[in-house]
């Protein structure tokens, strides 16, 4: 018999408990008013959440719990940050990173330590930004934290919707489509976060081009086992991704074919890495706009294998507006790696800035293109515009 058993006065102590505890928890829901009692999602464990569940915009049915706790994947808030030179010892040249840079100041944020945690919230030449990925979609997405005035830290909160993560910011506990930056649930529902530029590319391409910027830590604070993948083969696993409950749209060989993702206008459109990785250059227009698609190899995939380092090559790519001063150029592949303007000859790299030639120097406006996997993107794009050659 246990000492509680044994002991009247544990027992009454252990009584006197679960009455206390049971008064706080009737007390902290009568705070509620019955309108919000009554808003809250009956599929959902939300007796932690203090958010507007009034304020949706979204069925809470299409919502479901990936990990039944909240901050139960913790995201990292001010990053410890090494150099170049530091982080090459323990990354590799196929490594892959997303690579931000703002007023010259560049960043690297690896997937070797992303895939544990899903949100970095830093601050870069005095923009505060939330770094994020979705292991389970392969998006890698980064987002402005500061909201009509209001300075955001992001979590991670254990819900997805259509397999991809659902954030929620720690001031107002609104939760967040990270595919896409909108707010789906709470005092910022229909509230779109603004996009800062970043790329997922291979650490060596980071390094070569920044030889100056700076790399996220493992020094985070928690134990994981960074480098590792804790999701094996899933990018080439067959049959329905993981979690993930709504229709799958055919059009592409597999619901995990990699795109590189956007939308121009009211256009979305998607590039399968299998026609980048075998044109390299795509010209293209959407939605009135001219556009150049570059590829570059060299980037190892963060979810092909048990160790990220050791997976197949899947390569990185970055989409551009294909104008300059006024006038619409068109490219080409040349060389290792390099690409060519035909209206001047220029050369230019996979970052869209034109290296040599008449406009050596120039860089083309970015496009705001991301890789996903393809069913996450069209799950929440299904009118999608698939790219042919």
């Amino acid at each position: 018999m246990s000492a509680i058993e044994t002991s009247p006065r544990a027992s009454h102590l252990l009584r006197l408990f679960v009455l206390v505890a049971g008064a706080f928890l009737l007390g902290a829901a009568q705070v509620l008013s019955a309108d919000e009692q009554d808003c809250r999602p009956t599929n959902l464990r939300t007796v932690n959440w203090s958010t507007d569940f009034c304020q949706s915009i979204v069925d809470f049915a299409e919502i479901s719990v990936g990990n039944p706790v909240k901050d139960g994947i913790p995201s990292v808030t001010d990053p410890a940050l090494e150099t170049i030179e530091s982080a090459g010892e323990w990354l590799s040249q196929r490594s892959p990173v997303i690579a931000v840079e703002i007023d010259g100041d560049a960043r690297a944020y690896p997937l070797a330590i992303l895939m544990w945690h899903e949100i970095a919230n830093d601050e870069i030449a005095g923009l505060p930004i939330a770094v994020t990925f979705c292991p389970l979609c392969n998006s890698a997405v980064t987002f402005a934290r500061t909201v009509a005035g209001e300075l955001l830290d992001f979590g991670v909160s254990g819900m997805l919707r259509n397999s991809d993560l659902i954030m929620f910011d720690r001031q107002s506990e609104s939760w967040w489509q990270q595919l896409t930056g909108e707010g789906l649930v709470g005092a910022y529902a229909g509230t779109l976060l603004d996009i800062v530029p970043s790329q997922v590319i291979g650490f060596g391409s980071f390094a070569a081009r920044y030889p100056d910027g700076l790399v996220m830590s493992r020094e985070t604070g928690y134990n994981r086992r960074y480098g590792v993948n804790p999701y094996g083969d899933y990018d080439s696993q067959p049959g329905r991704p993981f979690l993930y409950r709504g229709e799958i749209d055919p059009r592409l060989d597999s619901p995990v074919d990699r795109v590189l993702a956007a939308t121009i206008g009211e256009v979305a459109v998607a590039y399968p890495f299998k026609a980048l990785r075998a044109e390299r250059v795509i010209n293209d227009v959407v939605a009135d706009t001219p556009l150049v698609i570059f590829y570059q190899g060299g980037v190892a995939s963060a979810l092909g294998d048990r160790l990220i380092d050791n997976a197949r090559d899947t390569g990185a790519a970055g989409m551009y507006e294909a104008t300059l001063d006024g006038r619409r150029l068109s490219f080409v592949a040349e060389g290792a790696g390099g690409f060519r303007d035909e209206e001047t000859g220029s050369t230019w790299n996979a970052f869209g800035e034109a290296i040599s030639g008449e406009l050596a120097g120039r860089q083309l406006r970015w496009i705001n293109a991301f890789p996903h996997f393809w069913f996450a993107w069209a799950a929440f794009y299904p009118e999608t515009r698939i790219y042919s050659s």
